[in-house]
């Protein structure tokens, strides 16, 4: 499995960022794909998942209604919308797939066996 994450950038605070996670090497049916990220000097943390099939989702909660997760099957691509980013937003961004995740487990970045390169976003004026 190969995850390539892209779309990071410097963006001012207030801006908005897509980021996309293209997957190959596989089918993903089953899995499960993930967003995490890591700011300097801190641990991973969950920010948003998506079922590949069927769609359900979940955020981490002080991120819910800035950022928006989204899947194109046809592309193999997972999106991360993020709108009215913060400074404290800024980190790098990693998708990552892990097969047959429990939904309760999702933000566990221990249950992802597929991570990409990550993508670095950073928030400043």
């Amino acid at each position: 499995v190969q995850l390539q994450a892209s779309g990071g950038g410097l963006v001012q605070p207030g801006g908005s960022l897509r980021l996309s996670c293209t997957a190959s090497g596989r089918t993903f049916n089953g899995y499960v794909m993930g967003w995490f990220r890591q700011a300097p000097g801190k641990e991973r943390e969950f920010v948003a998942a998506i079922r590949w099939s069927g769609g359900n989702t979940r955020y981490e909660s002080s991120i819910k209604d800035r950022f928006t997760i989204s899947k194109d099957t046809a592309k193999s691509t997972v999106y991360l919308q993020m709108n009215s980013l913060k400074p404290e937003d800024t980190a790098v961004y990693y998708c990552a797939a892990g097969y047959g995740v429990i939904h309760g487990w999702w933000h566990d970045f221990n249950k992802y066996t597929d991570w990409g390169q990550g993508t670095l976003v950073t928030v400043s004026s």
